[in-house]
């Protein structure tokens, strides 16, 4: 009796630990966790449903048009895509409003978890007239990452055909057409955006 009550509680706490993991309090974390930046997943890579955190019920929805769900009309994301929390793109300063986008390559995680990222490039695209900058990472932590690039020149040589695939579905998840390349950065610039668009406590 005292065993299966132990195992009942052990396994409250195992699943509020977990819960607090993958529903942080998105407007309290900064940009910058201790080796690289912060990372909100909103859509797992190999989804299709458009997912967004929404900051009035502070929980992940999929993104609604014309009264349905949002589902993306191509190929899988090919990463874990969301945002840096503590950011954000200030429309008077050229932004989208929004927080900065960010992919991760790794292995599908789900939506809400918080991941600390590496980037190691930024992919400008022109969207509908604006610039739209995507970054891109890996996760800081080593046994999480499935290529072993850290820097853009590593990403650009060794995995060429990776980058070659993400750059092919930004440009066409929309439609033939939608979307623009301007061009690739490398991490340098990845983390001057974070800390352009940091959000100032």
């Amino acid at each position: 009796m005292r065993y299966s009550t132990f195992l009942l509680i052990l396994t409250f706490f195992c699943n509020c630990k977990m819960e607090r993991n993958l529903r942080p309090n998105v407007e309290s974390l900064e940009a910058f966790g201790a080796k690289g930046i912060n990372m909100v997943v909103e859509i797992p890579a190999g989804t299709n449903h458009k997912i967004e955190y929404d900051y009035e019920s502070r929980s992940f929805k999929v993104d609604q048009e014309n009264g349905k769900d949002r589902v993306i009309d191509f190929l899988p994301y090919p990463g874990n895509y969301g945002f840096v929390p503590g950011t954000l793109m200030d429309e008077a300063k050229g932004g989208d409003g929004d927080a900065l986008d960010i992919l991760l390559i790794a292995e599908s995680v789900p939506s809400g978890t918080v991941v600390e990222v590496l980037p190691i490039a930024a992919l400008e695209l022109m969207d509908s007239g604006e610039v739209d900058t995507k970054l891109i990472g890996i996760p800081v932590d080593s046994t999480l990452r499935v290529i072993q690039a850290t820097r853009f020149e590593d990403f650009m040589i060794e995995y060429n055909i990776a980058q070659r695939m993400i750059k092919d579905w930004f440009l066409n998840y929309k439609g033939l057409g939608k979307v623009e390349m301007v061009a690739w950065k490398d991490e340098i610039f990845a983390r001057a955006e974070v800390e352009k668009w940091a959000i100032k406590q």
